[in-house]
Parts: C-alpha cells; sequence; structure tokens
C-alpha cells in the first residue's frame, strides 16, 4: 500500500499507465517510455492535485458556500489563501477497484453524505487504454439520493512533452473566451482571449506565460488540445467537454501544463445553480482522450 493507494499498472500496445486507488488519479501515462503527463512517483504525495479527479465539483466554490433550491450549505475550505472549497470531496479518497483488466480498470466511489453536500451520489472513474487511440478516461456521477444533487466533474492530469520544461513548449488550445479572476482567483468575467497572455488558438510558444483560467466557446463537439516540443514527443488531449481549466503548472515547477476539462465552470454552484443540479437517477459524465504526437 503507498500513499495513493493501490496501484493498478494498464499496457495496450505501445501506451502504458499507473492510477493510484487514492482520488482515482493518474499516476503516469508514456507511450514507447516517453511520458505524455508530468509522473507521479507512486509512494508521493505530489502537490498541485497532479492526476486526481475532481468531483463532486472542479476548481473552486467561493468561499465554500452554496444554495440548492432555498436550502444553504457551507463546503470545509480547504484553500487557505483564496478562502475557498477546491476540487471537490474525493481526491483523498480510496477508491473502489471494481473492474481491471490488462487495459482498463474501473474505480467507485460511494461519496459518503456530509453536513456540506447532504447527497448521494456514486461517482466513476474508467481508464481504457487502446493501442492506437491512447488513454481514454472517462469521470461520471449517478445521483442515487431522493433529492437533485449538484454534480461537476473534471480531472487533473499536467500535459508533458516527457518532463521537458513548459517554457520550451508550444500549446494549441482552440478557446476564443477565457473566464477571469480577481486576486483571489474567484471568477469575474469572460472576456476574449485576442490580444492576451491567454490566446492560444494558434500554436504559442508557452515561454514565461502564467495562465490559471477556465476557457470556453470552444468549437462545437470535439476539440484538441495540442502540447510539442522540438526535442520530445508531443501530446494531445481531445474533449467534448464546454469548459477547460489550463494551469501553466508552477506549484510542480513548471514541467507540465494542467488541462482539465470540466462539465461546468468554476464556482458553478454559485453562479448556475440550476445547470450543475443532477436528477434523482440521473448520471452525468465527462470524457477526454490523451494520446501520443509523433
Amino acid at each position: 500500500m503507498t500513499v495513493n493507494g493501490t496501484i493498478t499498472r494498464l499496457r495496450a500496445g505501445d501506451y502504458e499507465a499507473t492510477i493510484g486507488a487514492v482520488g482515482a488519479s493518474l499516476l503516469s501515462l508514456t507511450h514507447r517510455g516517453r511520458h505524455l503527463v508530468q509522473p507521479v512517483d507512486g509512494d508521493s504525495l505530489a502537490d498541485g492535485y497532479q492526476g486526481r479527479t475532481l468531483v463532486p465539483w472542479p476548481n473552486r466554490v467561493v468561499g465554500g458556500r452554496y444554495e440548492v433550491r432555498g436550502t444553504a450549505y457551507q463546503l470545509p475550505v480547504n484553500e487557505a489563501e483564496t478562502g475557498a472549497a477546491l476540487h471537490g470531496l474525493a481526491v483523498f479518497q480510496r477508491w473502489d477497484v471494481v473492474e481491471v483488466a490488462a487495459d482498463r480498470g474501473r474505480w467507485v466511489l460511494d461519496l459518503p453524505a456530509s453536513y456540506g453536500y447532504p447527497f448521494e451520489v456514486e461517482c466513476r472513474v474508467d481508464h481504457a487504454l487502446d493501442a492506437d487511440e491512447g488513454l481514454t478516461v472517462t469521470v461520471a456521477g449517478t445521483n442515487r439520493g431522493e433529492l437533485a444533487a449538484p454534480f461537476g466533474a473534471s480531472t487533473h492530469p499536467y500535459l508533458s512533452c516527457d518532463t521537458r520544461p513548459l517554457a520550451g513548449c508550444t500549446l494549441l488550445l482552440p478557446a476564443p473566451s477565457a473566464l477571469l479572476t480577481d486576486e483571489d482567483l474567484s471568477p469575474t468575467s469572460t472576456e476574449p482571449v485576442a490580444g492576451t497572455e491567454r490566446d492560444f488558438r494558434a500554436p504559442t510558444l508557452v515561454g514565461e506565460r502564467l495562465v490559471d483560467n477556465a476557457f470556453t466557446d470552444l468549437p462545437a463537439g470535439h476539440w484538441a488540445v495540442e502540447l510539442t516540443h522540438p526535442d520530445a514527443v508531443g501530446v494531445r488531449m481531445t474533449s467534448d467537454a464546454r469548459w477547460v481549466q489550463l494551469y501553466t503548472g508552477d506549484r510542480i515547477g513548471r514541467l507540465g501544463a494542467a488541462v482539465e476539462p470540466m462539465t461546468c465552470p468554476p464556482d458553478a454552484f454559485n453562479t448556475r445553480p440550476d445547470e450543475v443540479l443532477l436528477a434523482p437517477g440521473a448520471t452525468r459524465e465527462l470524457r477526454l482522450t490523451i494520446s501520443a504526437i509523433g
């Protein structure tokens, strides 16, 4: 047993992945031995939420406070510097490994109800490797209770060009709009990226840019984020999520870019309370695929 729980290894063709049961965390993904995400030592409590599953909300709930149809709730504040509830309740929970094959596995968490989140949501993460397509990750929540529950999902991989410094990498992110934040990283307004350091609609050298924003107005259907380097393998992530967070990885030494497709924007429990509600018996899914370029 490690701090990341039971470690499961998957393989298909030239792809290999390791997943830790704590947080249903993607600890590594390689293609021909070259890293596509910044790896986590299996016995290390890595910084920056590397590879962890973000449910029942991604990003921040401002002040940890929200309401559901007139009833107020207070979540534990776990980010002291901003006073927010960050990245959900499951990142340090031990998920059950319920199905494993050579190239795939399923992790399930019956999320326990709490004072700040008194809802009954069963969460699931599938990691599936394909020799041609790479790794597909599916994050889902099913409302097993009798009341509508607020629910959002994401996952937190740091895309990496075989651990090359991010400053020398080129990034493509086809989003024309970004969500701005205040000094506490609370969302304020959505603005066009044109003419700003957040414009990656064409392949752009990351350099010294510091970005920690959600992006939206992505192309309809599937879109792709690509990170490339002249001297290393490149990596592509595809998804059809309508929001994606980009973080330039300062907390992990800028060796990877966190690219986090999200089913909802930051602080959606407050800004879009009806949109995030999950009806009893309903399921909400997020899906993404990570693959090698070259």
